[in-house]
This record gives structure tokens, C-alpha cells and sequence, in this order.
């Protein structure tokens, strides 16, 4: 009997500590950030995410979303925080990640970045402002130089970044 007692303490335990688990995990907001052929509100935005700017908490689930197939989402190389994870999803698949380290977080569709399909994602915080100078500074090349060029002004404009 005692046995049986000590197994549905433990097994009680388990499921507390499971549940407390789960709890914590779903107190972080879930964002979706769709991956597009055409911007819904203006259909010559040609190859866009949709949004492009994103303000997230600390642990905060990002889910690109495969709207249109062809597309995908990888971090950019400089636009993370240092000591961050780069990210890579599959082409034409659904990619969730969770983003721990305040700063900035630029994006990119591997196969659509030259037609300006990037992104950026805040993560609120102490040290935000740390990698933002180095992310501005990354050298861009074609339609995404000038789609850079607008989330920043967009950044500042809206003071996104205080």
C-alpha cells in the first residue's frame, strides 16, 4: 500500500511540475508574421512579410507562417544580437522560434532577399540598443537596401526602439 502511495505522490508530482512547465511557456505571447507573394493591402509589394517590423517581449514565439509557398525565413548575418542563435527554416514550411536575448533580429527569404522580402524583429529589454548600430551597418544589396532603408525610418519614426 505504501508503494502505491509513493507511486501517486511521485506520479502527482510529475503532472504539478508539468503543468507549472506548460503555464509558463503560455504566459509568452504568440506572434504570426506571414510569409506573402503580395502584400494583402497593396498587390504591387511584391515578395514581403507581412509585418515586416515586429516588437516581441523576452520569450516571446515567433510563427512565420506559410502563406504562400516558395518563401522562407533566415536570420541575417550581423542583424542578431551577439551570442544569439541564427535561425534557417525550410522552404515552403511553417517555422516557429523563441527569441530569449533583447536586441534587434534582422531576417531574410533566402531566395526572395533581393527583391526586398526582410525583416526585423525588436526584442524589448535591457541591452536592445546593443547590436542596433551594428545591424544598421550591415551592407545591403538591391531592393532590400531600400526596404532597410524604410524599416529603419519606420523604427525611428514610430520610436520603436525606446
Amino acid at each position: 500500500m505504501k508503494q502505491s502511495l509513493d507511486r501517486r505522490t511521485v506520479i502527482a508530482g510529475m503532472a504539478a511540475v508539468a503543468v507549472t512547465t506548460v503555464g509558463a511557456r503560455a504566459s509568452g505571447a504568440t506572434h504570426t508574421v506571414q510569409m506573402l507573394n503580395e502584400h494583402p493591402e497593396d498587390s504591387k509589394i511584391r515578395h514581403v512579410y507581412v509585418p515586416r517590423i515586429l516588437v516581441v517581449e523576452p520569450g516571446d514565439t515567433i510563427v512565420f507562417e506559410n502563406t504562400h509557398k516558395g518563401h522562407n525565413t533566415e536570420s541575417m548575418k550581423g542583424m542578431i544580437p551577439e551570442g544569439a542563435e541564427s535561425w534557417k527554416s525550410q522552404i515552403s514550411k511553417e517555422f516557429t522560434v523563441s527569441l530569449d536575448q533583447p536586441g534587434v533580429y534582422g531576417y531574410k527569404c533566402t531566395p526572395h532577399m533581393a527583391t526586398g522580402m526582410v525583416g526585423l524583429i525588436i526584442v524589448k529589454g535591457d541591452g536592445m540598443m546593443d547590436n542596433v548600430e551594428a545591424a544598421k551597418a550591415v551592407k545591403q544589396r538591391g531592393k532590400s537596401k531600400k526596404v532597410w532603408e524604410e524599416i529603419w525610418a519606420e523604427v525611428d519614426s514610430e520610436n520603436l526602439l525606446t
